[in-house]
């Protein structure tokens, strides 16, 4: 199924909505919005398994662009709007995109990579132009909104993280499966699992371009399902939209529970949200207290997953089978997990070690075959490198990161990064980066420096802070640096030159009453 499937059958249902305009798209209009873009495509050159780059921030023709896309059967990338020209230019680069589709928002992002991807010769800007690229508007508008002939599904390969250098794509086989036989993304996910029907109303308050946001979406509208986007989120908004739209279904991180908590009580009880059916929640542990309170509030409606952009494994828990386990993520579906000790050994119940899924999807991380090949067991099985235990009801607890990542507001950062950013200064001796707790977004980012000269006063200190967090934001996406440094005459580390990070990290997390 696809948007045109609905637009068929009933064109005028609202196939997406803006949250702050009140901007509406018909299934009618997105299907022939995509399919102008899928012409375009095709007409220049694009075919299927072909890659395409895309980088806005939540634009009301967002899903247009993506939905035509898979209907012209690219491998599509969405980058994320907050990255460095440098990081954006790499994925574009990466990805061997031979076409990239930006915003008028992101203009002069888009005129510095200009240089850097070559490759994409055909260049797209939505609500105006600078120089290097064409007028999305006008080139589109030119083209038939009919279907391609003899079409096949696109699919993602999205970018996460990697613990040192540059992003990576999590890239799976592309094969040419016919469009209208081929489910789209989490279809059978969102209708066995989390009740999804044609008549459910989405609510989706986080940035397009995450996997998870970005799955859901599509395949919502593959349903039949309305959409409705938050350009940003704010958390009264987010109730009032509950309310306007009589939404059912909604997918959040932690960090916009603790927003919705923190209001004030008359602000929370003033909006009516009974008719949330479904209130999905992933990409970072909820605090206990934090989940109890929003089941108090929202009712047993609260859902909550694990799982990674890899589609590796998938665990599983409602609210019901939370409050039995209180701080599970869940228990594993059409999936098996392993934990492992460092020697691939199973541990025994209760007890951590690295958590491995077999029997889920297969995948790689796009050009890097060392990593890909750390991610597997000897038994085939795979990992995303997180640390946890299984109870003996099979219910699973995350007790730890993959090489120190932090979880801030839901969104994967790697200190590595800021390190390799921070020693570069001339001030700097060496660095440790890691993250702190943070009541709102669950960690923040910290650095304690080894810096060249002590500072001697509080001025100093907080002068010479101020200069490396500047430095730092100038070579990486701000929320991948520290809002805070300390500085120390000596980090601990290791003769061989291994940086004791955890004797650090655990000074700052000992009196949270948590380590993740």
């Amino acid at each position: 199924m696809h948007p045109g499937t609905f637009a068929a059958s009933n064109p005028d249902k609202p196939a997406l909505i803006m949250g702050s305009s009140g901007r509406i798209v018909t299934f009618a209009e997105l299907d022939a919005a995509a399919n102008r873009l899928s012409q375009l495509l095709y007409s220049a050159g694009l075919r299927p398994g072909d890659h395409i780059a895309i980088c806005m921030e939540n634009h009301p023709r967002y899903l247009e662009v993506i939905w035509g896309c898979h209907y012209a059967g690219l491998v599509y990338t969405a980058c994320s709007s907050r990255l460095t020209s440098h990081e954006l230019a790499y994925i574009i680069d990466d990805c061997n995109a031979k076409a990239f589709i930006t915003s008028k928002y992101k203009s002069d992002q888009a005129t510095e990579v200009l240089p850097s991807i070559g490759n994409a010769s055909l260049r797209l800007m939505l609500d105006g132009t600078v120089t290097g690229y064409e007028a999305y508007e006008t080139a589109v508008a030119s083209q038939p909104a009919t279907a391609l002939p003899d079409r096949v599904a696109g699919m993602d390969m999205l970018y996460s993280s990697g613990t040192t250098g540059m992003p990576k794509g999590v890239t799976r086989a592309f094969v040419p499966l016919p469009l209208d036989a081929t489910p789209m993304g989490v279809v059978g996910l969102l209708g066995m699992l989390f009740g999804f029907k044609q008549e459910s109303v989405y609510l989706s308050p986080a940035p397009l371009y995450h996997a998870a946001p970005l799955r859901f979406c599509l395949s919502a509208q593959a349903m039949g399902a309305t959409i409705v986007v938050m350009e940003h989120f704010d958390a009264e908004d987010y109730l009032r939209l509950a309310e306007k739209y009589r939404i059912t279904h909604s997918q959040v991180v932690p960090t916009m529970f603790v927003r919705m908590l923190k209001l004030d009580p008359e602000v929370r009880t003033k909006y009516d949200i009974s008719s949330l059916e479904c209130v999905i929640h992933a990409a970072a542990p909820c605090p206990v207290l934090v989940k109890k309170q929003i089941i108090e509030w929202f009712g047993p409606v609260v859902h909550e997953y694990y799982a990674g952009t890899e589609g590796n494994g998938f665990v599983y828990c409602n609210s019901a089978m939370w409050l039995a386990h209180e701080g599970t993520v869940g228990t594993p579906i059409s999936c098996t997990v392993h934990v492992c000790d460092e020697n691939g050994a199973e541990m025994p119940q209760g007890e951590s070690g690295t958590i491995w899924f077999e029997g889920g999807a297969s995948f790689e991380y796009h050009n890097d075959p060392e990593k890909t090949k750390g991610s597997r067991h000897p038994k085939g099985w795979s990992t995303l490198g997180d640390v946890g235990y299984l109870d003996k009801d099979n219910f699973l607890y995350l007790t730890d990161r993959k090489a120190y990542m932090i979880i801030s507001g839901g969104v994967n950062i790697y200190p590595q990064e800021a390190e390799n950013a921070l020693v570069t200064h001339p001030k700097v001796v060496d660095v440790a980066v890691f993250g702190v707790p943070n009541e709102e977004f669950g960690e923040e980012v910290k650095a304690v420096v080894q810096p060249a000269v002590m500072p001697t006063t509080e001025d100093e200190a907080k002068a010479l802070a101020s200069e490396l967090i500047t430095f730092c934001r100038s070579q990486l996406a701000d929320i991948k640096c520290p809002r805070s440094i300390d500085f120390r005459p000596e980090l601990p580390r290791h003769p061989t030159g291994k940086l004791y990070k955890r004797l650090l990290k655990d000074e700052y997390w000992k009196d949270a009453g948590r380590s993740i």
